[in-house]
């Protein structure tokens, strides 16, 4: 089977909201329409299919997004430019094949052929996501600051790393 990345399509889209909702306990929500207005303002928006499947994806917003994620807009009154990750999900039956390596590795040589010297992004810290604690570590991200969200269920670490 072949592993590809490419560019985000709106014929992706069943298959994104389908993974999203897979990993749902740690990501936000997301229906059509959310997802129809996230990419059009995403800087970055891809997935990785195997064959013709899409079985990861990842989103990403530059400074200037309208987007009205509370870490997106800490980040934005913070840093005058950046990749904030928005999201990432890989199929639980693809989980540990370093697909989501796979897709950092190219937004952060995108972020390095497009002059954005940051990387910003969050995970939970209260309940503790150790496993993307881990990821991030391994790609250089360093806490920067936290916050309380879900209307005060939820403190994320807020992250960012050099390109």
């Amino acid at each position: 089977m072949t592993l590809s990345l490419r560019d985000a399509t709106l014929a992706d889209f069943p298959a994104i909201l389908a993974l999203n909702l897979e990993s749902e306990a740690l990501l936000s929500p997301l229906d059509d329409a959310r997802l129809a207005h996230l990419h059009a303002q995403a800087a970055y928006h891809r997935v990785a299919c195997e064959d013709e499947t899409v079985v990861a994806f990842l989103l990403v917003f530059a400074e200037g997004a309208e987007y009205d994620s509370p870490n997106y807009l800490w980040h934005a009154a913070r840093v005058p430019r950046f990749f904030y990750v928005d999201r990432i999900a890989v199929a639980t039956s693809h989980r540990g094949r370093r697909l989501g390596v796979r897709l950092y590795e190219d937004l952060f040589a995108y972020a390095r052929a497009q002059s954005v010297g940051t990387i910003a992004c969050e995970f939970y810290v209260e309940p503790l996501n150790v496993a993307s604690q881990r990821f991030h570590a391994g790609f250089g991200f360093r806490e920067v600051g936290t916050q309380w969200v879900a209307e005060g269920t939820k403190r994320v670490s807020l992250q960012v790393a050099t390109a």
